[in-house]
């Protein structure tokens, strides 16, 4: 429909490559005016002597082949090589001449393959190349790009002809997210070349930093032809940030225009990380500033050779500017020396530079791949031209300097990366010095590998910089997000009592286990401290006194009323049930001492069915006495013979009876549930309180509703006795005791079931011990008084004389 595109390099051959590269940076806008045809599209700006260099490694690559024996031979390769100018349009437009032929400029060779391109190398930017890839994937038309790097082109569905010798950004996006993380930078800024390449990759880069923990302060969108009002909001973006760390996701004419300026601005101190685009850039280590770039460490295209291609771009500049550039070798006194800075269209560059020898490596294994293919084709009699997208997609082969050149399912190379870091030398020109490598055929855990070398940081440091949001948590705290803040961005807290974190930067605290509890660290859980009422400490010590001390004063009494066993007073009240009532006081007395100690199976049982039975024992002998006195009483009535029916045998019997009962339900408890060891968690967070549980309540309970139902009883016959004439009578005395009796059972209840740990036992004790006492204080200490201090009393006249 248009007038034919013009190469602005060509070849004529048996078959021609077709190429594509930027020889000028931009073109001239033209605003259409829809009256007349659209003039042709003008490439302005200055020459672009890196695409220059680019199509020179091409011809130096299509030259050798020709020349070679062992590929294509008999077959010579022509090319067509054009200047896409930095437009997308001009790109898809000149795409389509190579594969359309361009009949008026096309070759008029009879060989195969001599009107269309089988294949086109070349195209510096991945926004070209996608719309190239769109435009000829329908023709199975081939592109071999040597610099697009956007993880977007290995998407075969979109982009089924496409193929590259360089890696994709897949692959560094995740090694650049790695190496943040090996350097601990969890809180980071980015900028990035506003175009699929940038964008892509940054996005990429940021999925894969937020599941490493990493977070981006901000993420800024950059282009070389964006106002200066975008410039100036990410210079004052950076100035604000807390961040020291950016990474430069940009290509190298992004970044050349940025470091000026940054220089103008002063902004030093970060430190940056690059891409392939710009890190082992020699243009942008030359550039007016920087000295803003010290330090930057990144990923590099792996360092390359191949062999006679600096001396074929030598020997193209010395041809076009009649000069030389080793005068040694110089055979006509004419020729004058190549400084490197002869004037081309005005523009002064660096042609002899070799720095970018990996690219150029690029674009020679490209070359050599869609050679290696044709050679394939041809040699099986195959002459369709658009058969050789699937071969090229399966070719392997060995490149005369040995490296290997294949392609995976993606279209992809083997992804391998330089890490280089930027380190100022004395002349205050840079040096990039290969500090490790990222291999990503290597399991994750061994892809990336830094040599043990010293490293230069931001403002020429040899310390690692920090560029966190918050700080490291320590041991026995844990992560709390500030509030609307990302995920790096959080306080420190202390962990709860009984929580632990033994790592640092813990998200969360751990909950120790039940008879654990955290140390005053909180970074370590240890074993609870256990408590039971013991006999060293003083509350088990006076417990243990008092008891013993009752246990000693039932024992003198006991001695007491025997030494004076036929006085009257002895005699008088039942003699016989006063020494059982003394015995079962003293077990009284000494069963409170199985309540102290660690409890264990034994202990447990015995603590609760020894009290039973023995407070049981004591008030049936108590009532057995209580009983008697009624029955003395009213035995004096004419014709009453209940002392007959009541005599010491049925005491005894009685007292036996009621103590059985008590037996045979302590023998029910301890089958059907019984008390047994038990660590209480529920009262004290950091203590174990070792105790007994009752097993079965109601064994317990009815232990103790049976010695309180024959206290009541012997509490209501005793008061009713009270006032029965005789000097002896002891009814009041065993109506006080039992007064007190059940005044210390009744506060027992309640002081017992409120009581936490320990004390519920010690409350048992003082329970038993404070009952014991007021029984043996209120029955016989009044005895023992008469008996040491009033022996006048203790007569059998005393005894007969009734009270009034």
């Amino acid at each position: 429909m248009g007038e034919p595109e013009e190469p602005q390099l060509f070849k004529t051959g048996d078959i021609i490559l077709g190429g594509i590269f930027s020889f000028h940076s931009s073109y001239k806008t033209v605003e259409s005016t829809y009256m007349h045809r659209p003039l042709p599209l003008q490439c302005i700006r200055y020459l672009n002597f890196r695409a220059i260099q680019f199509a020179q490694v091409m011809l130096f690559a299509i030259e050798e082949i020709n020349n070679s024996t062992d590929i294509l031979p008999g077959i010579k390769l022509g090319y067509k090589l054009y200047d896409l100018c930095g437009s997308i349009a001009r790109a898809v437009k000149v795409a389509l001449s190579l594969i359309n032929g361009n009949e008026e400029m096309a070759s008029m060779s009879e060989k195969p393959c001599s009107g269309s391109v089988p294949a086109i190398v070349g195209v510096t930017s991945s926004s070209p190349s996608m719309a190239i890839s769109t435009v000829i994937g329908p023709f199975h038309t081939p592109l071999v790009s040597h610099y697009a790097t956007c993880a977007c082109l290995s998407n075969k569905v979109k982009y089924p002809s496409f193929l590259r010798t360089i890696p994709s950004d897949y692959y560094q996006s995740r090694a650049l997210a790695q190496m943040v993380k090996h350097f601990g930078w969890t809180w980071v800024g980015a900028i990035r070349t506003n175009d699929d390449y940038g964008n892509n990759g940054m996005a990429t880069f940021i999925e894969i930093a937020s599941q490493l923990g990493i977070c981006l302060e901000y993420s800024l969108p950059f282009f070389r032809t964006d106002p200066p009002e975008q410039t100036k909001k990410i210079i004052e973006t950076i100035k604000g940030s807390t961040s020291k760390v950016i990474i430069a996701f940009l290509n190298h004419m992004d970044m050349d225009i940025l470091i000026e300026e940054f220089a103008h601005h002063n902004l030093t101190g970060f430190q940056w990380v690059g891409t392939e685009g710009w890190i082992s850039d020699s243009q942008n280590a030359q550039a007016k500033g920087h000295y803003i770039l010290d330090g930057s460490i990144g990923l590099a295209i792996r360092k390359a050779h191949v062999t006679g291609l600096r001396d074929f771009i030598l020997d193209f500049w010395e041809k076009t500017f009649g000069c030389i550039f080793n005068p040694i070798n110089q055979r006509e006194e004419t020729l004058k020396q190549c400084t490197g800075y002869e004037d081309l269209t005005q523009i002064k560059n660096s042609f002899h530079d070799m720095s970018l020898m990996p690219y150029f490596n690029n674009v020679y294994k490209a070359v050599y791949a869609v050679a290696h293919t044709l050679h394939k084709i041809l040699r099986c009699g195959d002459t369709i031209c658009h058969q050789i997208l699937e071969h090229l997609k399966k070719i392997r082969f060995e490149t005369k300097d040995g490296e290997e050149v294949y392609f995976n399912q993606y279209g992809d190379p083997a992804a391998k990366y330089d890490i280089i870091n930027w380190q100022p030398k004395k002349d205050g020109s840079e040096e990039f010095v290969t500090v490790g490598l990222f291999d990503a055929s290597l399991p994750e855990e061994k892809q990336l590998h830094l040599d043990n070398l010293t490293l230069t940081w931001a403002n020429n440091s040899k310390q690692v910089p920090i560029s966190v949001c918050s700080g490291t948590c320590a041991l026995g705290t844990r992560k709390v997000l500030q509030k609307g803040k990302p995920v790096c961005c959080y306080d420190c807290i202390p962990c709860a009592e009984g929580d632990v974190s033994n790592t640092t930067d813990s998200n969360t605290c751990v909950r120790c286990p039940p008879e654990f509890w955290s140390n005053k660290r909180r970074d370590e859980c240890e074993k609870k401290e256990t408590e039971f009422l013991s006999y060293t400490e003083i509350m088990g010590t006076i417990l243990t006194l008092s008891s013993l001390i009752g246990a000693c004063l039932t024992a003198t009494v006991a001695l007491i009323f025997f030494r004076h066993r036929n006085t009257p007073i002895v005699k008088a009240n039942n003699s016989e049930l006063s020494f059982l009532l003394l015995f079962s006081l003293t077990l009284c007395f000494l069963c409170s001492l199985t309540f102290i100690g660690r409890p264990s199976d034994w202990s447990c049982m015995l603590r609760h069915t020894a009290f039973g039975i023995t407070f049981v024992l004591c008030i049936s002998c108590v009532l057995g006495k209580t009983l008697a006195v009624l029955m003395a009483f009213k035995a004096t009535l004419p014709g009453s013979n209940l002392m007959k029916w009541f005599g010491p045998r049925r005491q005894r019997i009685v007292v036996l009876a009621f103590t059985f009962i008590q037996i045979v339900i302590c023998i029910v408890w301890l089958i059907a549930n019984p008390p047994h060891p038990f660590k209480n968690l529920r009262h004290f967070k950091d203590k174990i309180i070792l105790e007994c549980a009752l097993g079965s309540p109601i064994g317990f309970w009815a232990v103790l509703g049976y010695i309180g139902l024959l206290a009541l009883l012997c509490f209501i016959l005793a008061f009713l006795a009270r006032k029965l004439p005789d000097n002896f009578n002891e009814a009041k005395f065993i109506t006080f005791s039992m007064l007190i009796f059940c005044a210390v059972w009744m506060t027992f209840i309640p002081a017992y079931v409120s009581s936490p740990g320990k004390f519920s036992v010690a409350v048992e004790i003082f329970a038993i011990l404070a009952s014991s006492f007021g029984l043996l204080f209120c029955i016989f200490i009044p005895k023992c008084y008469i008996i040491l201090l009033k022996p006048e009393r203790n007569t059998k006249k005393n005894m007969m004389d009734k009270k009034s």
